[in-house]
């Protein structure tokens, strides 16, 4: 069972900047692959970033690119989302993810995490 908890979401102004944090449970972080996912009001969750279990793949959404950063610090059982340049569209609840199954990658897909967070709330004003 592995448990996560973010924190530091909040309010922003349009072309600020956020870290989120995720913080791991269990003496296996460094052996999956972890995602973060945000789900915006009536819309579908979709992926953000992707980090394999060393840290060396990583994948982001497009829209995202080159205005946010996926990190984790295995030895604090910890996974990272720097937010640059935030954009009103960024506004969603932010969910990180755990997929065990998998040590290489992780995708881009919601089904393949079996454990989540209960998200945070990342507000981008205009």
């Amino acid at each position: 069972q592995v448990q996560l908890v973010e924190s530091g979401g909040g309010l922003v102004r349009a072309g600020g900047s956020m870290r989120l944090s995720c913080a791991a449970s269990g003496r296996t972080f460094s052996t999956y692959a972890m995602g973060w996912f945000r789900q915006a009001p009536g819309k579908e969750r979709e992926f953000v970033a992707a980090i394999g279990g060393s840290g060396g793949n990583v994948d982001y959404l497009d829209s995202v690119k080159d205005r946010f950063t996926i990190s984790r610090d295995n030895t604090r059982n910890t996974v990272l989302l720097q937010m640059n340049s935030l954009k009103p569209e960024d506004t969603a609840v932010y969910y990180c993810a755990a997929d065990p199954t998998r040590y290489y990658y992780g995708t881009a897909y919601a089904k393949d995490y079996y454990y989540w967070g209960q998200g945070t709330q990342v507000t981008v004003s205009s």
